[in-house]
């Protein structure tokens, strides 16, 4: 073979091997993009930054994932839309576009049962509402309304992004809608771990329950530095809408707790009191406390002096299943208990008058209190308990401005609107208008139960011989001696503990003792009721 034949025998081998080293390389393996997928995930748990991370710590604040951490069984939470960004631009937003957009959407369980949540993550942008922000909430609270399940919005954000104008603002239009469609629907509760300013407020006041951590949590309109700008009046942000000022003044939260470990502890017990949606009933759960044992304790520890005060929170440890009751808005209102507990097994949430405060009566701020739980109850099939003891509306110039005829109706419309299972338990004195609001069985309660100590009548005997006998007081030689004869006079005849009963308005009088048994009896009769309303959009309540 010639030199010539042998070159023109290794072009060939020369040319594949150029075309080979210029060919493009081919897409990535699955594998390959499997791995980048992975890491991608972990960049995202990891969030935006440890000095991020570091900063919330020293705030005495969770990470967003450190809370879905303690409100989910643990390894059950599944996310959705981690890996969504915004698409603004402006203002520098093009070039910063984290993962989640300061949100953790998704879902778990909690005592085995699925419930939603999403989650402000504070280290991005500050937990600020954009619209891919926006739009995650919406998705996730949509999927909890159409599969009927719990939604829990963990709530540590700095309002609406700003960067991005109105159509932040018409993310928070979305979430309202969507608070008050699934309402009544679904229970809703906020968690409050952080600021809450501005709009932002009024998607926790229209949830079923609003949590709030000491210290961390704040919720108000306009902040201190407005409000000094306008009234001149300095205060600081927990002055102004911390969790005692919520929990004790204004009645925006129901719980404060004093740290995010304690508050979800008792978020948990309180999804466990709860349906997941209204076509349900709340879970019942086994109990070794005989459904018949009795309550001598009651004998002393409700005083038979109308007079004298006790803690009606005794009363309902003496009945309840184990002792065991979750108490709703402890703070604000104290004249009137409200709470959740179960008899045989079975949810009931409990209103009470209390005693110790204000000597049980309703006033403003009470009737308000009541109406808003008898309506949560109603709304998610869990009977209702009423333990009356109640000498009537507090009287009172501030009180009649304030519009405690208005606020006294809410109540009053809220029980009688009421279908589900209520049954009434008369203590001690139920005086006037007050006995009715507080189911009385001319407003439609179930069965009407009173012990031997009830005194029913339109107001206590003293004020009704002082109206009644007031001439015959006046022209007595012995006034004093006069009022107090005709004032055993009245209460024996028509304050008697039976005078009720032999009208048909109290359906028994019972032995203390058999309170426990006698509300579980009558409670499982009721459990098949089935009480329709009128056809209608909705009633026009008292606002």
């Amino acid at each position: 073979m010639t030199v010539i034949e042998e070159e023109r025998t290794l072009i060939p081998d020369e040319a594949v091997l150029a075309a080979a080293v210029t060919e493009p390389p081919g897409p990535p393996s699955t594998a390959e993009r499997v791995a980048e997928l992975a890491a991608l995930r972990e960049q995202v748990l990891r969030g935006p930054n440890a000095k991020a991370t570091e900063a919330q710590h020293a705030k005495g604040k969770l990470t967003a994932r450190e809370r879905l951490e303690l409100l989910f069984d643990e390894g059950t939470f599944t996310e959705i839309e981690g890996l969504r960004r915004h698409r603004a631009t402006g203002f520098g937003l093009e070039d910063r576009r984290p993962h989640t957009d300061g949100v953790i959407t998704g879902w778990g369980l909690v005592d085995g049962r699925r419930v939603f949540a999403y989650a402000h993550d504070f280290r991005v942008f500050g937990g600020a509402l954009g619209e891919a922000h926006a739009q995650k909430i919406h998705k996730v609270m949509d999927l909890a309304e159409s599969t009927g399940a719990p939604i829990v919005g963990l709530c540590d954000g700095a309002g609406a992004r700003i960067q991005e104008g109105v159509t932040a603002l018409a993310g928070y239009g979305g979430i309202f809608q969507r608070n008050v469609r699934s309402s009544g629907v679904i229970p809703q509760i906020s968690v409050m771990l952080g600021p809450c300013a501005g709009g932002a407020a009024y998607s926790p006041a229209l949830t079923d329950f609003v949590f709030m951590v000491r210290d961390t949590s704040q919720m108000f309109i306009t902040g201190p530095d407005v409000v000094k700008a306008v009234t001149g009046e300095e205060i600081t942000q927990n002055g102004l809408g911390g969790a005692d000022v919520h929990a004790q003044l204004t009645g925006v939260a129901a719980f404060a707790h004093q740290d995010e470990a304690e508050c979800f502890e008792d978020v948990r017990h309180l999804l466990s009191l709860l349906p997941s949606n209204n076509r349900e009933v709340p879970p019942a759960e086994p109990t070794a406390d005989p459904v018949d044992r009795r309550t001598e304790e009651l004998y002393d520890l409700v005083p038979a002096d109308p007079g004298r005060a006790y803690d009606m929170r005794a009363v309902l440890t003496a009945i309840a299943d184990d002792g065991d009751w979750f108490e709703v808005h402890e703070r604000w209102a104290p004249n009137v208990l409200c709470a959740l507990t179960r008899l045989g097994g079975q949810v009931v949430g409990v209103v009470a008058n209390q005693p110790a405060s204000l000597a049980g009566v309703l006033d403003i701020q009470a009737s308000e209190k009541a109406a808003r739980f008898v309506q949560m109850c109603d709304a998610f099939n869990i009977p209702l308990v009423t333990l009356v003891d109640v000498p009537g509306f507090l009287p009172g110039v501030d009180q009649e401005h304030g519009g405690v005829i208005r606020h006294g109706a809410k109540l009053l419309y809220a029980y009688c609107n009421a279908t589900v299972p209520r049954v009434q338990v008369i203590l001690r004195k139920a005086y006037g208008g007050a006995y009715i609001v507080m189911d009385s069985r001319s407003i439609g309660a179930d069965v009407s139960l009173a012990w031997p100590t009830n005194e029913i009548a339109v107001m206590g005997a003293e004020g009704a011989a002082n109206v009644v006998f007031r001439r015959q007081i006046a022209a007595s030689p012995d006034p004093e001696r006069t009022r107090a004869e005709l004032i055993e006079s009245y209460r024996d005849e028509l304050m008697h503990p039976y005078y009720a009963a032999e009208r048909g308005l109290v359906d028994d009088v019972i032995d203390p003792a058999d309170t426990r048994a006698r509300l579980i009896g009558a409670l499982e009769m009721l459990r098949t009721k089935h009480a329709p309303l009128p056809s209608r959009k909705h009633g026009n309540q008292p606002q």
